[in-house]
């Protein structure tokens, strides 16, 4: 069934997340070495001369004029490759960004750059075409790096950043829009892989403006960027867009079931805002269990994101109940001892565990495996939870891997990935 609070997915990353960084790189001065042989017109290298001597005399306004004769002089590639190795120079010493990247578009479009300088001049190029949101320009100078076989770790993030420029901040599903998105991930995803086996950790934000853009682009791929989000940074909040987008796929998924995922938000601490801590208490009452809309509510109310009168209706219904509940739990242990099958030892253990008594819940869990007659794999995600509620996140994972088929099976894998950055 549906849940009794509908709850939106809520993804905390701005769409565009911020910049996409990368390890840094500069250009280097031209390096006395042999380069191409060139040609250049006598008039070009005049020109040039006096810009280099400007240049040297700190007159950058000079020798960028000197430059701008140059250019208009230029009549060859010969011509333009030389004038733009000069204006490299003459930017790197005068630190004008934009005149290295007028300079490094010059000397690559002339097709006379060495190929040992093709990479990383393409990279800086198509970096530097990103700050001025060219995206185009950007795209094309990251994959010529490629090509040519700069770092990978480095250009990616370049031609990601670039593509989700071109997608904006609008309606990201529809197209073009859509298609960039998916060109910019597919890109991020081979950043992330290549800084992996270049032995660098891949930075977490990565991944979060993966999972922010698939998710504006509604792709399929969302889930397996929120999982490899909270591989990289398992908090709360990154387990909560896991959950909740488990929660989505899975519409029909039962209250108990339910309940077991906000357990799990419960004590990864990705419960966060009111509905999340109303719709907890909510499934517990659906499903009779008094203790856990007590602590729940109280829970929200202490952290101040519940007011007095948000989840009053349950909570009001459920706290008369408790002590008689309470008081017939011994009753019902010794009754699922005698009985011919489990289903009493789950109830009980079930009451144990909204009590928070994790080694008694765990205990009749046991007994409940033990008699038969019971559903399996709940009665191992309920043995898991109590375990791990109690600290046992080794019995607890034993017990979650357990768990064979379903949605029961996907909400054990959760928690197996909540354990998993436990130690267990």
């Amino acid at each position: 069934m549906r849940f009794v609070t509908p709850v939106a997915l809520v993804l905390a990353l701005a769409m565009t997340g911020g910049a996409i960084s990368a390890p840094a790189f500069a250009a280097k001065k031209e390096e006395k070495k042999a380069g191409p042989k060139l040609n250049v017109s006598p008039d070009v290298i005049k020109a040039l001369q006096t810009a280099q001597k400007a240049a040297e005399g700190q007159d950058f306004a000079g020798a960028k004029a000197a430059l701008a004769e140059a250019d208009s002089k230029a009549t060859s590639n010969d011509d333009k490759y030389q004038i733009g190795a000069i204006k490299l120079n003459t930017s790197i010493a005068a630190k004008d960004t934009a005149l290295q990247s007028e300079a490094l578009n010059q000397m690559l479009d002339s097709g006379l750059t060495p190929p040992e300088q093709a990479g990383q001049f393409n990279a800086i190029a198509a970096d530097q075409a990103m700050q001025a949101k060219n995206y185009d320009v950007a795209i094309q100078r990251g994959q010529a790096a490629l090509a040519a076989g700069y770092k990978a770790e480095s250009v990616q993030p370049t031609i990601a950043q670039a593509y989700f420029g071109k997608a904006g901040t609008g309606n990201g599903s529809v197209e073009p829009a859509r298609g960039f998105n998916q060109q910019g991930l597919t890109a991020l995803k081979a950043a992330a892989d290549a800084m992996k086996a270049s032995g660098q950790q891949v930075p977490a934000q990565w991944y979060q403006i993966g999972v922010s853009r698939a998710e504006a682009a509604k792709l399929p791929d969302v889930t397996e960027w929120a999982k490899m989000a909270y591989q990289a940074e398992p908090s709360g909040q990154n387990l909560r867009t896991l959950v909740r987008l488990f929660q989505r796929a899975n519409p029909t998924i039962s209250n108990r079931e339910n309940l077991d995922v906000l357990r799990l938000l419960s004590i990864s601490g990705g419960l966060v805002i009111a509905a999340d801590y109303t719709e907890y208490a909510e499934m517990a009452s659906k499903t009779g269990i008094y203790g856990e809309v007590k602590s729940a509510i109280d829970a929200g109310r202490s952290k101040g994101v519940l007011s007095a009168t948000q989840g009053a209706d349950v909570y009001q219904a459920a706290v008369p109940k408790i002590a008689g509940d309470k008081s017939t739990l011994g009753a019902a242990e010794a009754d699922a001892q005698k009985a011919a099958n489990g289903k009493i030892a789950a109830a009980t253990g079930d009451a144990y565990l909204g009590y928070g008594d994790y080694a008694k819940a765990a205990a009749m869990f046991e007994l409940a495996k033990q008699k038969g007659g019971v559903e399996a794999d709940e009665i191992n995600s309920r043995l898991g939870i109590a375990k791990a509620l109690g600290g046992d996140n080794a019995g607890a994972k034993v017990a979650f891997e357990a768990v064979q088929a379903g949605s029961r099976k996907q909400i054990a894998g959760l928690w197996l990935a909540y354990l998993g950055t436990k130690g267990a």
